[in-house]
């Protein structure tokens, strides 16, 4: 199986709906890291699993829509606690909606919140 590991750092903004949420119930930010890894057991005629550039630039204009937003006001977070795992879960989707993907089986979306804490979501392409 090979894979592919595109990173990204970018800065959003949430506030948990949760009962008793402490102070992640106040508008807060984040630095999110992203690492978007897609896997396949065959690579394409040129050696390649994916194109690397073709990748950073779909998780390029991806991050467009939550770079410096407020999760809480996007329509996929709509009656959703905006967690990390639920993020991890709409960024994946729609790179997987998006993108070109003729030779990956499977992409992982990490969602790192913090220097400490990620969540992930995997699902085939």
């Amino acid at each position: 199986m090979y894979t592919v590991t595109v990173r990204r750092e970018f800065i959003a903004q949430h506030f948990l709906t949760v009962p008793d949420p402490g102070p992640e119930g106040d508008l807060h930010s984040h630095a999110f890291t992203l690492e978007l890894r897609l896997s396949g057991p065959e690579l394409n005629e040129f050696g390649y699993l994916v194109d690397i550039d073709h990748v950073e630039a779909a998780i390029d204009d991806l991050l467009a829509r939550y770079r410096d937003a407020t999760l809480n006001d996007l329509p996929e977070f709509d009656g959703e606690n905006p967690s990390v795992e639920h993020f991890a879960r709409h960024v994946a989707d729609r790179f997987t909606d998006d993108a070109d993907l003729s030779n990956p089986e499977r992409v992982e979306v990490r969602l790192w919140e913090d220097d400490s804490a990620w969540a992930s979501y995997e699902t085939p392409v």
